[in-house]
């Protein structure tokens, strides 16, 4: 658990209580929000500022609008939304610094809210050794600091780090942070086992340190995606036009030796769905991994056999940990072994810790999010935490005397 000061710390009423949360959610071409979940989970941690007679300021980033102000990634669809769920008006700012805003903060009565504009339309957001007087301006909007932004706590940014500075003995974890901290942290110190992980995702080098540091802890490892064919091309197998990073061969081969001498089973796929079209429009079929993928067809998703075999080995987990798709998800041919992975382990009586944006949107579309005992909002921030046990947004908050 952490020892960081909490929420529940603080003494709330007619203070102005300066929040940064992630509402850096999707929306389609017309700015239409197409998923809300970050923005639900943030909802205790605002409620119960509100309810206790705070002042609530809020920031966040959306995009990459690349340091100026772009109205297609302002953040006030996300101000209507916000109001909608809390059933109560969200004072939307024209910027997130300046003596407007400043003038705003300082007229806010006991249970309002506002939201700052768009962190990112400031270059000393993200690069703050730049401008170390952002961090600053942010400061003077509140009373008491609170990162409720666990998707963003391995950005050493202005408003996740730097600004925390400002709030000695003042700063606290929300209470979504805490949670993820609880969760991933039990999992990683004190699992309940068996403790299995599923890694996907296309790429070796972006996952390389956190197999490695779940090869000490995970009981059992599952690879697939498009990771797995450096893997299996390692080994010697033929994988066709495959995603692969030849330059980490060797570092595949030395992890799966790692397996051997540390007696640590990693399953990877027995079998393929393998087209020669990316975009799924021309030949489909099933390839077994030991006949090898022909010139001219990629690895698209695991295969029957792999999602019959994975599933089987899942049911005796106690504790599962998944970050990354199986397969080309986003393409709809290609997403049956990632949705059907995702509806194994919704069955099962386990703790399942779920994060990473394709992850959960297959949790979405087989209809199991519900199930699954914690849906983690930080894809790198959550890989992060879980090889250093450590990020710069959380050391930063005030431990608990």
């Amino acid at each position: 658990m952490t020892t960081k000061l909490s929420l529940k710390d603080l003494k709330l009423k007619d203070k102005k209580v300066l929040m940064r949360v992630d509402f850096n959610v999707p929306q389609d071409t017309n700015g239409n929000i197409t998923d809300d979940t970050r923005i639900v989970a943030t909802l205790p941690s605002i409620k119960f500022v509100l309810e206790h007679g705070g002042k609530l300021i809020l920031m966040s980033h959306l995009g990459k609008p690349k340091s100026k102000s772009d109205s297609k990634f302002s953040l006030s669809p996300i101000a209507k939304r916000l109001g909608e769920l809390l059933n109560k008006p969200v004072l939307m700012c024209s910027d997130c610094i300046g003596a407007e805003v400043l003038e705003q903060s300082n007229s806010l009565k006991s249970g309002d809210v506002m939201l700052l504009e768009n962190l990112r339309y400031h270059r000393a957001e993200e690069h703050p050794e730049e401008d170390l007087i952002f961090a600053k301006n942010l400061s003077l909007l509140g009373d008491i600091f609170v990162n409720d932004a666990f998707g963003t706590a391995h950005r050493a940014h202005s408003s996740t780090v730097m600004v925390a500075k400002y709030f000695p003995e003042r700063s606290a974890a929300g209470f979504l942070m805490e949670k993820e901290i609880s969760y991933l942290g039990n999992a990683l110190l004190s699992p309940k086992r068996p403790f299995y992980a599923i890694i996907g995702g296309s790429k070796i080098s972006t996952k390389l340190g956190v197999i490695k540091s779940l090869l000490k802890k995970a009981d059992l490892i599952f690879v697939g995606g498009g990771m797995a064919y450096t893997f299996l091309k390692a080994q010697g197998f033929s994988i066709g036009s495959s995603i692969c990073e030849d330059d980490l061969l060797e570092e595949a081969k030395n992890i799966l030796e790692m397996c051997k001498s540390s007696k640590k089973e990693i399953f990877l796929p027995v079998d393929h769905l393998i087209s020669n079209d990316l975009n799924g429009l021309k030949e489909i079929k099933v390839c077994d991994v030991k006949s090898g993928i022909p010139a001219g067809f990629y690895g698209v998703d695991i295969g029957p056999k792999t999602i019959k075999l994975f599933s089987e080995k899942l049911k005796s987990a106690s504790t599962i940990l998944w970050n990354g798709p199986l397969g080309i998800f986003e393409v709809e041919p290609f997403s049956k072994g990632t949705i059907l992975i995702a509806k194994t382990i919704s069955s099962l009586d386990a703790t399942t810790i779920v994060g990473g944006g394709d992850s959960i949107a297959a949790l979405q579309v087989a209809g199991v999010k519900d199930k699954i005992s914690h849906v983690s909002t930080g894809g790198g921030a959550s890989l992060e935490y879980i090889e250093h046990r450590a990020l710069p947004g959380i050391d930063v908050l005030t431990e608990k005397r």
